[in-house]
């Protein structure tokens, strides 16, 4: 029979203390993964617009006064020096500028930006963009109906960016360089 002595208490004691600041860690990390849970799950959260970059960009605040820049999902705006770009800017302005907003985080883009779905006053910002003529519906990262049908209808309508004859759709204005004037 082999008796314990202090050493092995203060292993035994060491070895509880190990393991409990392990829970501890363990359940800091789950309780800090848990804040990305509204980004994972497209729970919508009321932000107040504070800026507008061009048609399918905004800035957005917290009610914590944390900064959301997004670029609005599923729709490709004119670039500022392309043909409507300030029109297609000024659009999401009225719509969004100043005004509260439930914003649903549905991913990241290349620039680290947060891919958003925009409600303002249960509009769909995205798809009224693309309804007013002044968005593409961005069917390389989109597959949503109700912004493919807004689309059809625009171009029936001739508002907007279907005014022009032959629009140049943004991803090909930037492909071409046109934006580096």
């Amino acid at each position: 029979m082999k008796v314990r002595g202090a050493d092995d208490n203060r292993t035994l004691f060491a070895n509880e203390v190990g393991v409990k600041n392990l829970i501890v860690v363990f359940a800091v990390l789950a309780i800090a993964g848990m804040s990305g849970i509204a980004e994972a799950k497209n729970a919508s959260a009321d932000y107040r617009v504070v800026g507008v970059s061009d048609g399918d960009t905004l800035t957005a605040l917290s009610a914590e006064h944390e900064r959301l820049k997004c670029r609005l999902y599923g729709i490709d705006a004119p670039e500022k020096k392309q043909a409507f770009g300030q029109a297609s800017k000024l659009s999401l302005s009225q719509l969004s500028y100043g005004r509260t907003a439930a914003i649903s985080i549905v991913g990241r883009d290349r620039y680290g930006r947060a891919i958003c779905k925009i409600a303002v006053a249960g509009v769909d910002v995205n798809k009224e963009q693309i309804a007013r003529g002044m968005a593409w519906m961005y069917r390389r990262y989109a597959s949503d109906r109700t912004y493919s049908d807004a689309e059809v209808k625009a171009k029936s309508r001739r508002v907007g960016i279907w005014r022009d004859t032959q629009p140049v759709p943004p991803w090909d204005f930037r492909r071409k360089g046109f934006d580096k004037t």
